[in-house]
């Protein structure tokens, strides 16, 4: 059974979002749990919009180990349900959101489970 989706269409966060992750070297978008998830290739997923039903704009992404530890420091990020124990982190999105910073989050959390053959297609097109 599949589920309903929890987002509109047309929401402006998620079109953003899309931008972002599909221009990573064979990103896919395929909806799970009624969610955007994007992924690299067609299985290793580094992103998901949304963060459960009370917190429907936010961002979940894999960030490198050391990494997090700073970022779970800061205030804006948060531990998501169910990826939350992998290690995974969130952050909530919204008109005061730094799109240069998520774009890095997402950078890194697509290296974190895409091939060497993409991270390098990634690293090719990379000034």
């Amino acid at each position: 059974m599949e589920h309903p989706p929890l987002f509109e269409p047309d929401d402006p966060l998620v079109a953003r979002l899309r931008l972002l992750c599909l221009a990573l070297p064979e990103a896919t978008e395929v909806h799970a749990w009624g969610r955007p998830t994007f992924r690299a290739g067609s299985k290793k997923i580094f992103a998901v919009a949304g963060a459960g039903l009370e917190r429907p704009h936010a961002v979940i992404f894999k960030p490198d180990s050391e990494e997090r530890r700073a970022l779970i420091e800061d205030a804006r990020f948060f531990s998501p349900p169910y990826f939350g124990p992998g290690g995974w982190l969130a952050i909530d999105v919204g008109a005061r959101t730094d799109w240069v910073e998520l774009r890095e989050l997402l950078e890194t959390s697509y290296r974190q489970v895409a091939l060497k053959r993409q991270i390098a297609l990634l690293d090719a097109h990379t000034p």
